[in-house]
């Protein structure tokens, strides 16, 4: 009962919300506006719409194209250098979270010196404090899947040491979040259930992480209740408006937990298989991970575990006590069903078996401090049987 809080972000929620972003005070007079190199942007109309906003308002702005779905510390310093050349005094991530994330690592580097890497903890990161704050952040999200819009978190890889390591401070909380549901309608089938499940994870993981507090429990296990109860619908039908905005809720939810408790090992796990393999999406890798990884951790915390089962509708009350716990599980299994996507495997993304303990071995020493947070303290062996017994 002892924590603190603090989640200065200002959202704007709901169907047709980003027209409302008109109304709001931006931070600045010339944006950085931040996209994938994918195009969904343009061809949705999703960036014409803010640059008209932008435009109503007699603010600048420069367009900034070249994110990967797993973005890259190279594209974070050219931003940066960007956005200084054109004196660009905010930045604006417009769609998911690779985008915002990159948004908020070039809006740090756009006002720090050095690399990228000299701020990071973890891995060859030399975890230097970072003497500036950054520039205003503006999130507008596509997707539901990583909260990002909702907490101070930034995932980058550095492609030449396959380093996919977190970062953030009080300064890359957005300022302002836009949730409008009705731009993820146009979001696929399969990578709704992937941004879906990462969402899901986020909130079990900060559940179960030995830094959860009472506020962060609350949106936890209503971000679980919300994803089991509409996710399918959402893979189902892409167009439903209802399903989609509670699938959006949660995410956000889900990055309130993330600001509030942590993430724990499943998702360094996660970042050492897509740094690696950086074709492999974050959400169906930590899928890959996540029925071995919470059968492993369902004796550690078992009333954790009755808990998220509950929230995922589960009677737990007609069950014997010992299946309990395991019965968060099943119905984790049985969504990846109903959601089309229990049958991934890591071999699909080229992942070779014999690889695991060296990924594994990656996974402690780029992002090690997640295993602090863990319930119960993983051994090395232990991260290897979780892996080998993600594997087929």
């Amino acid at each position: 009962m002892i924590f603190n809080y603090h989640v200065p972000t200002k959202i704007l929620f709901g169907p047709g919300k980003l027209k409302e972003l008109a109304k709001e005070t931006l931070p600045g007079k010339k944006a950085l506006i931040v996209i994938s190199a994918g195009g969904s942007m343009v061809r949705n109309g999703y960036l014409n719409r803010v640059v008209e906003i932008l435009h109503s308002k007699s603010i600048e702005h420069v367009i900034f194209d070249k994110i990967l779905p797993n973005p890259i510390k190279s594209h974070v310093m050219e931003g940066a250098v960007l956005a200084q050349k054109e004196d660009c005094d905010f930045v604006i991530g417009l769609g998911g979270g690779s985008s915002i994330d990159s948004a908020k690592s070039i809006a740090v580097m756009a006002k720090n010196p050095g690399d990228y890497w000299d701020y990071i903890s973890g891995g060859t990161g030399k975890g230097m404090p970072v003497p500036n704050p950054a520039l205003p952040i503006v999130a507008i999200t596509t997707t539901a899947g990583t909260g990002t819009e909702a907490d101070p978190w930034t995932v980058i890889t550095k492609e030449e040491t396959n380093e996919k390591i977190g970062f953030g401070n009080t300064y890359t909380f957005p300022v302002l979040s836009v949730v409008d549901p009705e731009l993820m309608l146009t979001v696929p089938k399969h990578l709704t259930a992937y941004q879906g499940f990462d969402a899901l994870f986020h909130a079990a993981e900060g559940y179960i992480a030995n830094i959860a507090t009472p506020i962060s429990d609350a949106y936890a296990l209503k971000s679980i209740e919300l994803i089991a109860k509409y996710l399918p619908t959402c893979v189902k039908d892409g167009n439903h408006i209802e399903a989609r905005t509670q699938v959006a809720l949660a995410n956000t939810l889900s990055g309130f937990v993330e600001a509030t408790s942590s993430c724990t090992s499943e998702h360094s796990m996660e970042h050492a298989l897509s740094a690696y393999y950086p074709d492999l999406p974050h959400g169906a890798g930590l899928i890959m991970l996540s029925e071995a990884y919470y059968t492993f951790f369902s004796s550690k915390v078992p009333k954790r575990f009755e808990a998220m089962a509950k929230a995922m509708g589960v009677d737990v009350d007609l069950l014997p006590q010992e299946e309990r716990p395991m019965s968060f599980v099943k119905a984790l299994v049985k969504l990846q069903k109903d959601c089309d996507v229990f049958n991934l495997k890591m071999s699909q993304y080229g992942i070779k078996k014999e690889e695991i303990p060296s990924l594994a071995e990656s996974a402690r020493q780029t992002m090690g401090g997640l295993f602090e947070l863990d319930p119960y303290t993983l051994s090395l062996e232990e991260t290897i049987e979780i892996m080998v017994n993600s594997y087929e």
